[in-house]
Protein backbone atom coordinates (compact mmCIF):
# COMPACT_ATOMS: atom_id res chain seq x y z
CA UNK A 1 0.00 0.00 0.00
CA UNK A 2 1.81 3.16 -1.26
CA UNK A 3 0.01 6.17 0.64
CA UNK A 4 0.81 9.47 -0.99
CA UNK A 5 0.31 13.05 0.77
CA UNK A 6 0.43 16.23 -0.33
CA UNK A 7 1.33 19.21 2.36
CA UNK A 8 -1.10 22.27 3.96
CA UNK A 9 -1.67 23.62 0.17
CA UNK A 10 -2.25 27.49 0.60
CA UNK A 11 -4.04 29.41 -1.92
CA UNK A 12 -5.02 29.30 -5.48
CA UNK A 13 -1.07 29.24 -6.21
CA UNK A 14 -1.28 25.84 -3.82
CA UNK A 15 -4.41 24.57 -6.19
CA UNK A 16 -2.79 24.71 -9.16
CA UNK A 17 0.47 23.05 -7.69
CA UNK A 18 -2.14 20.27 -7.20
CA UNK A 19 -3.78 20.65 -10.40
CA UNK A 20 -0.70 20.19 -12.25
CA UNK A 21 1.43 18.09 -10.89
CA UNK A 22 -0.69 15.31 -8.61
CA UNK A 23 -1.32 13.15 -12.46
CA UNK A 24 2.63 13.93 -12.66
CA UNK A 25 2.92 12.01 -9.25
CA UNK A 26 0.63 9.48 -9.48
CA UNK A 27 2.36 8.55 -12.99
CA UNK A 28 5.63 8.22 -11.09
CA UNK A 29 4.68 6.79 -7.75
CA UNK A 30 1.95 4.65 -8.52
CA UNK A 31 0.23 5.71 -4.87
CA UNK A 32 -2.72 3.39 -4.33
CA UNK A 33 -4.67 6.43 -2.02
CA UNK A 34 -3.79 10.21 -1.66
CA UNK A 35 -4.51 12.38 1.15
CA UNK A 36 -4.08 16.37 0.71
CA UNK A 37 -4.04 18.85 4.12
CA UNK A 38 -6.69 21.77 2.64
CA UNK A 39 -6.99 23.34 5.85
CA UNK A 40 -5.16 26.39 4.03
CA UNK A 41 -6.46 26.11 0.38
CA UNK A 42 -9.09 28.71 0.03
CA UNK A 43 -7.28 32.10 0.13
CA UNK A 44 -4.73 30.83 2.82
CA UNK A 45 -7.40 29.97 5.30
CA UNK A 46 -10.68 27.15 5.23
CA UNK A 47 -11.80 25.88 2.55
CA UNK A 48 -15.35 25.89 0.24
CA UNK A 49 -17.00 23.33 -0.73
CA UNK A 50 -16.21 23.90 -4.41
CA UNK A 51 -12.36 23.59 -3.74
CA UNK A 52 -12.80 20.34 -1.62
CA UNK A 53 -14.83 18.89 -4.69
CA UNK A 54 -12.44 20.15 -6.61
CA UNK A 55 -9.52 17.97 -4.82
CA UNK A 56 -11.57 14.77 -5.16
CA UNK A 57 -12.48 15.31 -8.70
CA UNK A 58 -8.30 15.76 -9.23
CA UNK A 59 -7.40 12.32 -7.40
CA UNK A 60 -7.59 12.60 -3.60
CA UNK A 61 -9.29 10.47 -1.80
CA UNK A 62 -9.42 12.06 1.43
CA UNK A 63 -8.53 16.43 2.71
CA UNK A 64 -7.41 16.78 6.29
CA UNK A 65 -8.01 19.91 8.19
CA UNK A 66 -6.44 22.14 11.05
CA UNK A 67 -6.90 25.17 13.15
CA UNK A 68 -8.36 27.01 10.34
CA UNK A 69 -11.38 24.66 9.16
CA UNK A 70 -13.60 27.29 10.54
CA UNK A 71 -12.48 30.11 8.80
CA UNK A 72 -15.25 30.06 5.97
CA UNK A 73 -18.66 30.19 6.92
CA UNK A 74 -19.88 28.20 4.33
CA UNK A 75 -17.92 25.15 5.76
CA UNK A 76 -20.71 24.49 7.87
CA UNK A 77 -23.28 23.99 5.34
CA UNK A 78 -21.21 21.01 3.94
CA UNK A 79 -18.90 19.67 6.19
CA UNK A 80 -21.51 17.39 7.83
CA UNK A 81 -22.26 16.13 4.16
CA UNK A 82 -18.46 15.55 3.03
CA UNK A 83 -17.99 12.31 3.38
CA UNK A 84 -13.81 12.55 2.13
CA UNK A 85 -13.35 15.36 4.62
CA UNK A 86 -12.03 15.04 8.04
CA UNK A 87 -10.72 17.70 10.81
CA UNK A 88 -9.17 17.73 13.69
CA UNK A 89 -10.55 15.00 15.95
CA UNK A 90 -9.70 16.36 19.27
CA UNK A 91 -12.14 19.40 18.69
CA UNK A 92 -14.81 19.36 21.00
CA UNK A 93 -17.07 16.86 20.81
CA UNK A 94 -19.90 19.08 20.20
CA UNK A 95 -18.20 20.37 16.62
CA UNK A 96 -19.74 19.90 13.46
CA UNK A 97 -17.95 17.05 10.51
CA UNK A 98 -15.21 14.21 12.05
CA UNK A 99 -11.97 13.15 13.02
CA UNK A 100 -11.68 9.57 10.98
CA UNK A 101 -12.54 8.28 7.50
CA UNK A 102 -12.45 4.95 6.65
CA UNK A 103 -11.28 4.25 2.69
CA UNK A 104 -11.69 0.69 0.67
CA UNK A 105 -8.82 0.44 -1.41
CA UNK A 106 -9.28 -2.75 -3.68
CA UNK A 107 -10.46 -4.27 -0.62
CA UNK A 108 -8.18 -2.97 1.36
CA UNK A 109 -9.43 -0.55 4.28
CA UNK A 110 -7.37 2.14 5.10
CA UNK A 111 -8.54 4.65 8.50
CA UNK A 112 -7.30 8.34 8.27
CA UNK A 113 -7.01 10.36 11.43
CA UNK A 114 -6.65 14.07 11.98
CA UNK A 115 -5.69 15.45 15.29
CA UNK A 116 -4.30 18.87 16.31
CA UNK A 117 -1.46 20.09 19.03
CA UNK A 118 -2.04 22.52 22.08
CA UNK A 119 0.91 23.93 22.09
CA UNK A 120 1.39 27.39 20.60
CA UNK A 121 -2.39 26.80 19.02
CA UNK A 122 -5.85 27.72 20.78
CA UNK A 123 -7.25 25.23 22.95
CA UNK A 124 -8.75 22.08 21.86
CA UNK A 125 -9.06 18.51 23.76
CA UNK A 126 -5.91 16.31 24.44
CA UNK A 127 -5.08 14.97 21.34
CA UNK A 128 -3.13 12.09 22.87
CA UNK A 129 -6.07 11.02 24.98
CA UNK A 130 -8.11 11.14 21.61
CA UNK A 131 -5.80 9.11 19.13
CA UNK A 132 -6.04 6.64 22.03
CA UNK A 133 -9.68 5.91 21.39
CA UNK A 134 -9.83 6.30 17.70
CA UNK A 135 -6.42 4.14 17.03
CA UNK A 136 -8.09 1.44 19.39
CA UNK A 137 -11.72 1.68 17.75
CA UNK A 138 -10.04 2.09 14.03
CA UNK A 139 -7.50 -1.38 14.92
CA UNK A 140 -11.04 -3.14 15.24
CA UNK A 141 -11.23 -2.71 11.06
CA UNK A 142 -7.77 -2.03 10.08
CA UNK A 143 -3.96 -2.49 10.58
CA UNK A 144 -3.51 0.44 8.09
CA UNK A 145 -4.07 3.89 10.00
CA UNK A 146 -2.77 7.09 8.61
CA UNK A 147 -2.55 10.04 11.41
CA UNK A 148 -2.34 14.17 9.92
CA UNK A 149 -1.19 15.96 13.42
CA UNK A 150 -1.68 19.32 12.69
CA UNK A 151 0.94 21.05 15.44
CA UNK A 152 3.31 24.14 16.06
CA UNK A 153 5.67 22.47 18.10
CA UNK A 154 8.34 20.09 16.99
CA UNK A 155 8.60 18.27 20.50
CA UNK A 156 5.10 17.65 20.84
CA UNK A 157 4.69 16.00 17.26
CA UNK A 158 7.78 13.97 17.62
CA UNK A 159 6.03 12.84 21.20
CA UNK A 160 2.87 11.95 18.63
CA UNK A 161 5.15 9.74 17.08
CA UNK A 162 6.64 7.58 19.59
CA UNK A 163 3.62 7.74 21.41
CA UNK A 164 1.84 5.83 18.75
CA UNK A 165 4.65 4.10 17.22
CA UNK A 166 3.64 0.33 16.52
CA UNK A 167 -0.11 1.33 16.87
CA UNK A 168 -0.37 3.19 13.49
CA UNK A 169 1.16 3.27 9.95
CA UNK A 170 2.62 6.79 10.01
CA UNK A 171 2.25 9.80 11.67
CA UNK A 172 2.83 13.28 9.51
CA UNK A 173 3.30 16.69 10.86
CA UNK A 174 1.66 19.71 9.44
CA UNK A 175 0.80 23.26 10.23
CA UNK A 176 3.98 25.18 10.13
CA UNK A 177 4.51 25.14 6.14
CA UNK A 178 8.35 23.95 6.03
CA UNK A 179 9.23 20.56 5.55
CA UNK A 180 11.43 19.04 7.59
CA UNK A 181 14.65 16.72 6.83
CA UNK A 182 13.73 13.94 9.42
CA UNK A 183 11.96 11.83 7.83
CA UNK A 184 12.10 7.96 9.18
CA UNK A 185 10.61 4.63 10.45
CA UNK A 186 10.69 4.83 14.00
CA UNK A 187 11.50 1.42 15.94
CA UNK A 188 7.84 -0.35 16.00
CA UNK A 189 7.58 0.04 12.42
CA UNK A 190 5.58 3.58 12.11
CA UNK A 191 6.81 6.37 9.44
CA UNK A 192 7.07 9.75 11.01
CA UNK A 193 8.19 13.04 9.75
CA UNK A 194 7.83 16.61 11.65
CA UNK A 195 6.55 18.35 9.10
CA UNK A 196 5.66 17.58 5.37
CA UNK A 197 5.88 21.46 4.33
CA UNK A 198 3.38 23.64 2.01
CA UNK A 199 2.05 23.74 -1.64
CA UNK A 200 1.82 26.95 -3.20
CA UNK A 201 3.72 30.07 -3.44
CA UNK A 202 7.83 29.45 -2.64
CA UNK A 203 8.87 33.26 -2.65
CA UNK A 204 6.65 34.44 -0.08
CA UNK A 205 7.13 33.70 3.97
CA UNK A 206 4.87 30.72 4.63
CA UNK A 207 2.55 31.30 1.64
CA UNK A 208 2.04 35.27 2.62
CA UNK A 209 2.98 38.14 1.38
CA UNK A 210 6.52 38.65 2.53
CA UNK A 211 6.40 42.85 2.74
CA UNK A 212 3.39 42.47 5.20
CA UNK A 213 5.16 39.76 7.17
CA UNK A 214 8.34 41.63 7.39
CA UNK A 215 6.33 44.85 8.14
CA UNK A 216 4.92 43.00 11.42
CA UNK A 217 8.25 41.72 12.59
CA UNK A 218 9.98 45.61 11.71
CA UNK A 219 6.91 47.59 13.69
CA UNK A 220 5.32 45.57 15.24
CA UNK A 221 2.08 47.06 14.03
CA UNK A 222 -0.87 44.71 13.28
CA UNK A 223 -1.32 43.76 9.47
CA UNK A 224 -3.10 41.96 7.40
CA UNK A 225 -1.62 38.81 5.72
CA UNK A 226 -2.65 37.72 1.98
CA UNK A 227 -1.26 34.92 0.52
CA UNK A 228 1.05 36.18 -2.43
CA UNK A 229 0.11 35.00 -5.64
CA UNK A 230 2.91 36.24 -7.93
CA UNK A 231 5.67 34.66 -8.21
CA UNK A 232 7.52 30.80 -8.18
CA UNK A 233 5.33 27.84 -6.51
CA UNK A 234 6.14 24.65 -5.17
CA UNK A 235 4.66 21.17 -3.90
CA UNK A 236 5.61 18.85 -1.02
CA UNK A 237 4.44 16.04 0.22
CA UNK A 238 5.39 12.56 1.43
CA UNK A 239 4.91 8.72 -0.05
CA UNK A 240 4.74 6.30 2.73
CA UNK A 241 5.14 2.79 1.60
CA UNK A 242 3.23 0.17 3.77
CA UNK A 243 3.25 -3.84 4.66
CA UNK A 244 -0.71 -4.45 3.93
CA UNK A 245 -0.75 -7.47 6.37
CA UNK A 246 0.91 -5.51 9.35
CA UNK A 247 0.60 -2.51 8.98
CA UNK A 248 3.83 -1.12 9.33
CA UNK A 249 5.55 1.42 7.13
CA UNK A 250 8.21 -0.22 4.68
CA UNK A 251 9.62 2.90 3.40
CA UNK A 252 8.91 6.75 3.98
CA UNK A 253 10.12 9.38 0.94
CA UNK A 254 9.99 13.18 1.14
CA UNK A 255 8.94 14.80 -1.96
CA UNK A 256 9.57 18.65 -2.69
CA UNK A 257 9.14 19.85 -6.20
CA UNK A 258 10.21 23.96 -6.75
CA UNK A 259 12.58 25.92 -9.26
CA UNK A 260 15.45 24.15 -7.19
CA UNK A 261 14.31 20.80 -6.93
CA UNK A 262 12.80 20.27 -10.29
CA UNK A 263 10.34 16.94 -10.96
CA UNK A 264 11.41 14.47 -13.22
CA UNK A 265 9.37 11.73 -13.81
Amino acid sequence: MKILFIGDVVGSPGRDMVQEYLPKLKEKYRPNMTIINGENAASGKGITEKIYKQFLEWGAQVITMGNHTWDKKDIFDFIDGAKYMIRPANFPENNPGKGIVYININGTEVAVINLQGRTFLPPVDDPFQKADQLVEEARKRTNIIFVDFHGEATSEKQAMGWYLDGRVSAVVGTHTHTQTADERILLEGTAYISDVGMTGPYDGILGVEREAVLKRFLTSLPVRFETTKKGRTQLNGILVTINDKTGQAKNVERIIINDDHPFFS
